[in-house]
């Protein structure tokens, strides 16, 4: 297949090479030849011309007047002055000489002709078919140039098959590195690669996130457009207007009309233009007659310093251009060669034919013409890209130093194969003039850019660097302190579609490009998550965040703690209720056999007391963070004692009533009651019915500590989880039946004796605890804070408070203040005014 291959592209360029050779026999002009040891070819474009349709196969040669290409005569000149340099060194190739056909590429099919010519065989001027192109021995070795991507494709393709070296000094296309199409290619001018990476970073470094973008017809800016589009939008910038200018356009056509229209109407104020020289002359002259002004012009490198641009009539009105341009760099000598090339005498100007074209590109009339006053003038751009053709040269000549061992002092003379060159080249490291030149594995140079932006503030055009890009990766170091921005206050001009939203906003895209957005505030609960694209997101399970927060803050965690003000005021008043139900317990112990004690219900007041502390203590486990024992027992603990001592009230109550009451009116009630000790198994089967439901609470409806999230968006409540179950309402219920139960049995016996007469501080007592547990409920139904816990603990103690004040207090003030009254005889006078009263009524 290779075989065929090579055949097929040896047949190719034979019959090419047929005809190109015999339609252009016109002797070259002797500045395009010099004859040497080893022969490089130079391509360049001396002339510019204009394109026009083809109906024959002919090689087009402008050589009309205004067609001369300054540019291309620099880096003309350039070759010649390397290639002198070489030959007159004894370091670099002592004993063999440099010799160089060179070429005007004015038209593609101009480059194609030069291509075949450098592929041609010394002597019989075609291309042999062979079937081993290893040993295929051409008359050049290497070629220096084309100028663009268009042209370099093309002859990079033809030279490919015989890996023959191509060194660009000025196609920065991409695709040029591919090593599987173009193995021979080589440039010295950076990849458009870094150029678009560049570009990139420097619309990111300004915030230009809504950008116009413009190119060029050709591989060079279709490319470049096509690469930088993608990056651009890969880094969030969004293009709101892309076109490319083609070939064929004219300024003040219908196509340029359109495309002015189209930039004026785009609301993106900077504008990235990626194109070559001549496009880009037509677009800015357009861009003028449109009077576009206030945008910023990003330029890419092959037009950024071009006085081909700058000079076009009132380009200093469109506003501000900064670019991306190859560093400066300087040929030593050059504009000395170029002069002394002027004044030398070169003969009468070869005539031509009054048709369009001449019959040679190794012919420039103009150049045989120039004068030291007429000669063109060599200005900053064409220096850095002359020096790129000069580079070239000594990439080559060092690649020839290295592969015919001239490190020795003497050079071997022996054949050269252009893919044994190639080689060689790709290995050269060496200094240039204080420049370190080497290709890496793509054949692209280490290099880096410069960051320039024009400025029109002197009488003439200049320009201002501002920093440089380097690779790899690539960086941008910029001084903002050079620029003048055209706007007001210097102030960097904005370019996004729609402005930064505050803090903590959500931006929600309107139509196609998600630079054009609207802001929305993110909710309670949410955050501005910047590396999500600026999405509001929720906040973890243990953080909050307020409306329009771009972060989440810590949630703060309470409960009640011992160490607060309120939570001393309870502790204090749980405690003194505890040792006051200590000490009254003591004091009933101590006076057991007295009438007061006795009435009041004798052992069973330990039961009482007993109960009320039990549910005293429970209280403490509403303080501090809970845990799982103080959640089991703080409020079953407090139902069972309560109920305990409910259950004794209505006991001792109904007992009272029963004695005095239905004693005499019900005996056979009466002495079953006693008998059967009625009393103690009311308490007793009472207290167990509590104690049930307070198990079958705790094992359904197990009260644990809880992180309550709900309630306060920043705030995580400890607390246990009974408030909210069956089991406490169950308990409460049955407490509240028993309240009720005491009540009605206490004011039944509102008319005994007056030292069982407890009908009004049982009543109080008992009202009390109602409005204590209604207030605690009123409260919880429209307050859930850390504070709930006190108040539940508040109407706790209210309960147990009243219950004792009500009951134990006004036997303990009789037992201390008023002993005359807890007498025997006190008691039985007492009964007997009973007595008496109700056998009166």
């Amino acid at each position: 297949m290779l075989l065929c291959t090579a055949c097929l592209v040896g047949l190719q360029l034979l019959i090419s090479c047929c005809w190109a050779f015999a339609c252009h026999s016109t002797k070259p002009s002797p500045d395009f030849t010099l004859p040497g040891d080893y022969l490089l070819a130079g391509l360049f474009p001396l002339h510019s011309g204009c394109l026009q349709v083809r109906h024959r196969p002919e090689v087009t040669l402008y050589d009309r007047p205004g067609s001369f290409n300054e540019h291309g005569y620099h880096l003309f000149q350039a070759m010649r002055l390397g290639v002198e340099e070489i030959n007159n060194s004894t370091a670099l190739l002592p004993n063999v000489t440099l010799g160089y056909q060179l070429y005007d590429v004015c038209s593609d099919s101009a480059n194609v002709y030069a291509t075949l010519r450098v592929l041609s065989l010394p002597g019989p001027r075609h291309i042999e078919l062979q079937g081993d192109l290893l040993h295929y021995s051409p008359k050049v070795l290497a070629v220096i140039g084309p100028d663009t991507t268009n042209r370099a494709a093309t002859t990079a393709a033809l030279l490919s098959p015989f890996l023959m070296p191509l060194i660009s000094y000025g196609a920065s296309s991409e695709t040029l590195s591919v090593k599987r199409q173009y193995p021979s290619f080589l440039r010295t001018i950076p990849n458009d690669k870094y150029q678009v990476e560049t570009m990139v970073l420097l619309l990111q470094r300004f915030g230009w996130t809504w950008i116009s973008l413009v190119g060029s017809s050709g591989d060079y800016g279709q490319l470049g457009v096509q690469a930088l589009e993608k990056q651009a939008t890969d880094q969030g910038i969004c293009i709101a207007f892309k076109d490319i200018v083609p070939f064929s356009a004219q300024v003040g056509d219908e196509r340029m009309q359109r495309l002015m229209r189209h930039l004026a109407q785009a609301t993106a104020t900077v504008v990235v233009v990626f194109s070559n020289r001549p496009l880009a002359r037509v677009f800015f002259e357009s861009v003028v007659l449109a009077n576009l002004t206030g945008k910023v012009w990003v330029a890419s490198e092959a037009w950024a310093l071009s006085r081909h641009i700058t000079g076009v009539p009132g380009i200093q009105r469109i506003g501000m251009v900064l670019g991306v341009a190859i560093q400066k760099r300087t040929v030593p000598g050059l504009k000395a060669f170029e002069e002394a090339y002027a004044r030398a005498d070169k003969g009468a100007p070869r005539p031509c034919h009054k048709s369009s074209c001449c019959s040679s590109n190794q012919v420039c009339r103009e150049c045989e013409a120039f004068t030291a006053h007429t000669m063109p003038k060599l200005k900053g751009f064409s220096m850095s890209s002359a020096y790129n053709a000069y580079q070239a040269v000594y990439a080559v000549a060092h690649g020839l130093h290295q592969l015919l061992g001239c490190a020795s002092g003497v050079c071997s003379r022996g054949r050269v194969y252009p893919w044994q060159l190639l080689e060689q080249i790709h290995k050269v490291n060496f200094l240039l003039h204080e420049d370190t030149v080497m290709f890496n594995d793509n054949g692209d140079p280490l290099s880096s850019y410069n960051i320039i932006a024009w400025d029109w503030s002197g009488p003439k055009w200049t320009f201002t660097v501002l920093g440089s890009s380097t690779w790899s990766p690539v960086q941008l170091d910029i001084n903002e302190t050079k620029i003048q921005w055209h706007g007001k206050d210097n102030q960097v001009p904005k370019s996004v579609c729609s402005s930064d939203c505050l803090e903590g906003h959500q931006r929600v895209v309107t139509g196609f490009h998600h630079c054009c957005f609207e802001c929305v505030p993110c909710g309670a609960g949410t955050f501005l998550n910047k590396s999500d694209l600026y999405r509001c997101q929720p906040c973890g399970k243990e953080e909050w965040a307020p409306e329009g927060s771009q972060t989440c803050f810590p949630r703060t965690v309470v409960f009640l703690a011992c160490q607060e003000h309120t939570s001393w005021v309870l502790l204090a008043a749980n405690t003194l209720l505890l040792l006051l139900l200590l000490g009254t317990a003591g004091l009933f112990a101590w006076h057991l056999d007295t009438p007061v004690v006795r009435s009041a219900g004798g052992r069973l007041c330990f039961l009482m007391l007993g109960s009320l502390a039990a549910g005293s203590s429970s209280l403490y486990g509403f303080f501090g963070e809970p845990t799982r024992p103080a959640c089991l027992l703080r409020q079953a603990l407090f139902a069972l004692g309560f109920t305990i001592f409910l259950s004794c009230l209505t006991v001792r109550s109904f007992q009272l009533i029963i004695i005095f009451k239905f004693s005499t009116k019900a005996p056979t009630f009466y002495h079953a009651w006693v008998q059967n000790h009625g009393a103690g198994l009311f308490v007793m089967i009472s207290s167990a019915a509590q104690l049930l439901i307070c198990l079958t609470w705790l094992v359904v409806w197990t009260p644990l500590p809880t992180r309550e999230y709900q309630r306060f968006p920043h705030l995580v409540m400890l607390e246990c989880t009974e408030a909210n179950s069956l089991g406490f309402i169950l308990a409460f219920l049955y407490n509240g039946l028993l309240s009720i139960s005491a009540f009605a049995c206490s004011y039944l016996g509102k008319d005994l004796p007056e030292n069982y007469n407890e009908a009004k501080c049982v009543t109080f007592s008992l009202l009390f605890n109602f409005m204590s547990w209604i207030a605690f409920f009123t409260t919880a139904s429209i307050y859930d804070g850390k504070y709930l816990p006190a108040v539940n603990m508040l109407a706790g103690l209210s309960s147990l408070s009243s219950g004792f004040g009500g009951y134990f207090l006004p036997k303990c003030y009789v037992i201390l203040c008023r002993p005359d009254l807890n007498s025997t005889e006190h008691f039985q006078a007492s009964i007997q005014d009973y007595t008496r009263h109700r056998g009166t009524t």
